[in-house]
């Protein structure tokens, strides 16, 4: 983990194609521009505003104020599963190492913590469960479908 960031860059990374540096704009600045390819959603705004855009946007970054705050889950959900967005999701914030392998699961593919994660404690996390019981963002396939074909 590289300690001297920018703020709200991606200190971990799950991505192949280059990373987005271009700082995202709010929802309504995102989708009242045409030039923007990095869009900044805060908790509570719903994300399927960008439905009719979604094809111009290279990077969601999903703002997390606090931990306790599981809003940005379910906006990742919605924009892998129901609009289909491929490009780059950033989980920024207040990102704990317990979190990562959840957000993963919805979708996440790269994070920019508030506070740097230990290296160590990450690869941890992110291989303590080896199956999973429902279908997910991910694509894992769940444990009964192992099972049962």
């Amino acid at each position: 983990m590289v300690a001297d960031q920018p703020p709200g860059s991606a200190s971990l990374r799950f991505r192949d194609d280059p990373s987005v540096e271009e700082p995202g704009v709010t929802l309504d600045a995102f989708l009242d521009q045409t030039n923007a390819s990095a869009v900044r959603i805060e908790p509570g705004e719903d994300v399927r505003r960008l439905a009719p855009v979604i094809d111009r946007v290279r990077l969601v970054e999903i703002g997390f104020p606090t931990f306790r705050d599981g809003r940005g889950y379910s906006a990742a959900r919605i924009l892998r599963e129901e609009l289909g967005y491929a490009g780059e999701l950033r989980a920024q914030g207040d990102v704990g190492v317990d979190q990562l392998w959840f957000m993963r699961r919805c979708g996440f593919d790269s994070f920019a913590p508030d506070k740097a994660l230990d290296p160590a404690a990450v690869e941890r996390a992110l291989a303590r469960y080896r199956f999973v019981y429902q279908d997910a963002a991910d694509g894992r396939p769940a444990a009964w479908k192992l099972r049962h074909g």
